[in-house]
């Protein structure tokens, strides 16, 4: 398999979610062995992907360099990662990525827009060669071993309308645009309220989030999933999950996890050589079997 990025330009203008200010966002295909890449415009800053740019966790996924920041990363990275572009130019003129309804599902469609080119490269991938997890209150994320892209994902919520929710996401393009990337963020009415007294989520409504009171779902459409919370915990997953730079082969399963616990999990993956390999898809497909069957007889 050859590395990918998209066929052409394309340029989208949204909402960030904290700031509610207008945010232009184009999107740039790179040559191979480029990787993924973020500049801001309006401050002349490159930041690379990778987790040592990563600077807060709290609300998103944030990087920054030289006192310069992007947040809101998470929902992006999570459709370019699903369509497996491995190399693109992010550039901005604010410090968020639009929001857009609070799913990836038009970062899906401005891809499927412009279309993918395959270059001439053979694709990397990271093999995960041995279990990794934090675990921290109750709450893990892990990585395992495994010949398949899984994600595993279970959330428990002291609320009526979440309560306990478990999905299961075993990976394909066309899987994660009908099951997942529709999912959108979510949050209590207190918290947002307390966000925005706080000059915070002043993007942040109806149209990019579901928002819910003490008892229910306030949104007037109710929900796209019945199980549309824990979905969307996978779609960031994933997105985090990209921050390690190359498509991912082996299982994420997480309990409750969260941004900062997977950006833990991913700085502690690459702290031991040992846990994981960078090889050639084709070969890691075949090494990540042999490993699956070593680690099932450990």
């Amino acid at each position: 398999m050859k590395q990918r990025t998209i066929a052409k330009s394309v340029e989208i203008v949204g909402v960030g979610l904290h700031k509610g200010v207008p945010v232009k966002m184009t999107l740039e295909p790179l040559e191979a062995n480029s990787g993924i890449i973020f500049y801001r415009s309006d401050e002349g800053v490159t930041i690379p992907l990778s987790p040592e740019y990563v600077i807060d966790t709290k609300m998103a996924t944030v990087i920054g360099k030289d006192d310069v920041v992007i947040s809101t990363i998470e929902h992006l990275l999570s459709a370019v990662y699903a369509y497996g572009i491995d190399n693109l130019r992010v550039v901005l003129d604010n410090d968020e990525v639009p929001i857009l309804d609070g799913s990836s599902s038009g970062f899906c469609m401005l891809i499927d827009e412009v279309g993918i080119k395959q270059l001439e490269e053979t694709k990397k991938a990271i093999l995960i060669k041995q279990e990794v997890e934090i675990k921290v209150e109750g709450k893990y994320v892990k990585l395992k071993p495994s010949n398949h892209i899984i994600y595993d994902f279970s959330i428990l919520f002291d609320h009526p309308a979440i309560a306990g929710q478990h999905y299961k996401f075993d990976y394909s393009i066309e899987e994660y645009k009908e099951n997942i990337s529709r999912a959108r963020t979510f949050g209590f009415l207190h918290e947002v309220q307390y966000l925005q007294s706080i000059g915070l989520a002043q993007g942040g409504s109806l149209d990019n989030a579901i928002v819910l009171d003490e008892q229910k779902i306030i949104n007037p459409e109710g929900l796209r999933y019945d199980n549309e919370f824990v979905r969307h915990k996978i779609l960031d997953a994933i997105g985090d999950m990209s921050l390690l730079g190359y498509t991912m082969i082996g299982e994420y399963r997480a309990h409750a996890g969260s941004h900062h616990l997977n950006h833990l999990l991913t700085k502690k993956l690459l702290e031991d050589p040992a846990n994981y390999e960078i090889v050639d898809l084709e070969l890691a497909r075949e090494e990540a079997k042999a490993m699956q069957l070593a680690y099932a007889k450990a």
